[in-house]
C-alpha cells in the first residue's frame, strides 16, 4: 500500500492499532505522510488470497529495518511470520527490528520466534524514539539477522531511525 486511499488501507491500520501498544503506534497522519517515502514499505503478508498480516519496513542500501510486523490472532501459529521473514531475506540485507525486553511470557514467547527466526539479540542499550509528543522513548531489544550488528551498524541503523524513520511522527 502506497497511500491512505488503497482499500485495504482500514482494515490493516485496524490490524495495526490492536496489535501494539498505543506508545508503539504512529500517529494516523505520521502514518499517511510516511506512506509515499521511497524507502518505506507497507505491505500486506498474504497466502494467496488470504491476507495474513502486516510487515511495515524501511529499506536502506544496507540493511531493512521492520518497524511493525503483525498477524491476525486467529492467523498465529501457521507460520505466516516465519515466511514473511524468510522473503525478505531474498533482498540479501541485514534485517534488523526490535522487541520489548523479555520480562513476561509474552515478551520471552516472542524473542524465542524470532530466535527461531535466525534473529540474534544484540548488547546495545537502545532507546527507540517516542511516537506521540507527551511520551517518552522506550527501551527495546535490538535483533538482527542473519548476525549481531556491529558497533557501527548499530550506530548507523540508531542515527537512521531517528533521522528518517521518525522524522515526521508527530502530528502537525
Amino acid at each position: 500500500m502506497t497511500s491512505a486511499g488503497h482499500p485495504d488501507y482500514a482494515k490493516a491500520m485496524a490490524l495495526y492499532r490492536s496489535s501494539f501498544p498505543r506508545h508503539e503506534l504512529r500517529e494516523e497522519a505520521s502514518q499517511e505522510r510516511i506512506m509515499g517515502h521511497p524507502q518505506y514499505h507497507f505491505d500486506g503478508v498474504y497466502d494467496g488470497d488470504c491476507w495474513a498480516g502486516l510487515i511495515l519496513y524501511w529499506e536502506t542500501e544496507k540493511f531493512l529495518y521492520v518497524e511493525h510486523f503483525c498477524i491476525f490472532p486467529e492467523l498465529r501459529g501457521r507460520k505466516y511470520g516465519q515466511r514473511a521473514l524468510e522473503k525478505l531475506d531474498g533482498k540479501g540485507k541485514t534485517i534488523i527490528l526490535e522487541i520489548d525486553p523479555p520480562v513476561e511470557e509474552l515478551s520471552i514467547r516472542r524473542k524465542g520466534f524470532y530466535e527461531r527466526c535466525g534473529f540474534m539479540a544484540n548488547p546495545y542499550a537502545h532507546v527507540h524514539p517516542a511516537y506521540h509528543r507527551e511520551c517518552e522513548g522506550h527501551g527495546l531489544v535490538v535483533m538482527s539477522r542473519p548476525e549481531k550488528l556491529t558497533g557501527k551498524q548499530y550506530d548507523d541503523f540508531a542515527a537512521y531511525l531517528r533521522r528518517v524513520v521518525m522524522k515526521d511522527a508527530f502530528e502537525d
